[in-house]
């Protein structure tokens, strides 16, 4: 267990991004609420995921990261949390098939309500109100009255958190999931996408594999795995008094757990020293995750290494960098260099979304495909030079068909942009952008795999 720490000594280091709640006694009432409520998830099923995560430190794994930018009780529906699952499931086939390498499967689901912003307030139309801060704050409607913080609202969302981890968690262990569907999990809309077509040559392969086992003798009813698989859920630890009032003792070990989702991060906005929310995350036993930016310097990174992971635990720290197309490959090497130096086992997921957001000339914004594309080429390229594993992707993605990034195979421009712009925060890469990310990523596995097994040889 971290020294000196408790779930509430995060109240005593600085803490930015949490909103200001008129009635500090209606928060209490909510967060006292929430601490009678069952855990969302367990120990156990973290202590999981870190060994996951423990292989694919050590180039035996790949992590995919993927879900909403900012989950919404609007559009909370069984068919998106089921259309977003299937398309991590469609991405998860084609890396682990090319690749040869088992897949960490973490959705940015069930609890990725709440968002950090660059400013306090908006102005619109020369009116100026709180900015938006997710639905488990305020509202998205521009009034006074929606903006204002609600604590009932963490009610809401950790309730739509429970429903939505029960219909995961039906689906990845009750049959939706088993491979003798990979056909099946093509969205209607993607039929003419050149990658639909790819994807369906890569099923056929899968299902005559498939049809050979069983012959063998090996089929979901000898081999439970190939009827289930294991999915992980994940947000950023944001809201620190909803963080701790979700925060259990483990009756197992004694180790504190934050049981509102299984892997939690720290945003690039909340890492400084100092910062409530890196005290916060020290303590709890769960795997977690630090957004690197171009403001990071190596030896603050190092520093906040030994702070969250004192003891080098293999799968305890994930970093999910975040530059820019055109900034990567100057900037990441200086963290690689110092990370591999210390000999910290760490994670290395790119978030190639981040910093490619700009304004299109019809005022949506948006993230062109093509340097998506550009900053992951730019994260395999920095890692095959230092000889590095390149473990992850973290996207912002969902299965429904939305007009929100442009480009890609379908693609989606800036004049159409507004015909299915649904995003509550934002752009998010469609369906058809997400596979089509996919096949660029395994083309890339495969290509360090075989270097690996070049230089190993």
């Amino acid at each position: 267990m971290a020294a000196h720490w408790a779930p509430d000594s995060w109240t005593k280091a600085e803490a930015r991004q949490l909103p200001d709640y008129p009635d500090a006694a209606a928060l209490d009432r909510a967060t006292d609420q929430l601490k009678s409520f069952p855990p969302l998830v367990f120990a156990g099923e973290a202590r999981n995921l870190t060994t996951e995560l423990a292989k694919v430190s050590e180039s035996k794994g790949f992590l995919l990261q993927g879900g909403d930018c900012a989950e919404s009780f609007a559009e909370f529906h069984p068919n998106n949390i089921r259309d977003t699952f299937r398309v991590i499931l469609q991405m998860a086939v084609v890396l682990t098939f090319a690749s040869k390498l088992p897949v960490v499967k973490l959705g940015r689901m069930a609890g990725q309500f709440a968002k950090p912003r660059s400013a306090p307030t908006e102005v619109v139309d020369g009116v100026e109100l709180p900015s938006y801060r997710g639905d488990n704050v305020n509202d998205i409607a521009f009034t006074p009255e929606a903006r204002i913080p609600d604590p009932q609202r963490l009610i809401r969302g950790y309730t739509q958190s429970a429903a939505t981890l029960n219909l995961l968690r039906a689906f990845a262990q009750g049959g939706y999931a088993n491979l003798h569907q990979v056909h099946r999990w093509t969205h209607d809309f993607m039929g003419r996408s050149p990658w639909a077509k790819k994807y369906a040559e890569t099923a056929d392969r899968i299902g005559e594999a498939l049809e050979f086992m069983a012959a063998c003798g090996i089929d979901p009813e000898t081999v439970p795995q190939l009827a289930q698989t294991h999915f992980y859920t994940s947000h950023e630890a944001l809201h620190l008094p909803y963080e701790q009032a979700m925060t259990r003792q483990d009756s197992l070990t004694g180790d504190w757990y934050d049981t509102s989702a299984h892997f939690l991060w720290i945003g690039d906005r909340t890492r400084f020293e100092g910062s409530a929310h890196v005290e916060y995350l020290r303590g709890i036993g769960n795997p977690i995750g630090v957004k690197c930016g171009p403001s990071l310097d190596p030896d603050a990174l190092l520093r906040m290494l030994d702070t969250l992971n004192p003891g080098r635990a293999p799968g305890r720290m994930t970093l999910i960098t975040r530059y820019g197309y055109d900034k990567i490959e100057a900037a990441l090497p200086k963290l690689v260099r110092a990370v591999t130096r210390e000999g910290h086992p760490v994670v290395w997921s790119c978030d190639p979304m981040h910093g490619n957001t700009v304004k299109a000339v019809t005022g949506y914004k948006t993230r062109p495909f093509e340097r998506i594309l550009a900053e992951v080429r730019g994260f395999f390229a920095v890692h095959r030079a230092e000889g590095t594993h390149a473990g992850g992707i973290h996207a912002e993605m969902t299965g429904q068909n939305v007009t929100e990034c442009t480009g890609g195979a379908i693609d989606v421009t800036e004049q159409t942009l507004a015909d299915r712009y649904h995003t509550h925060c934002d752009p998010r890469l469609n369906a058809g952008q997400s596979l089509e990310l996919a096949f660029l990523l395994a083309e890339m596995l495969n290509e360090e795999m075989a270097e690996r097994r070049r230089v190993a040889a």
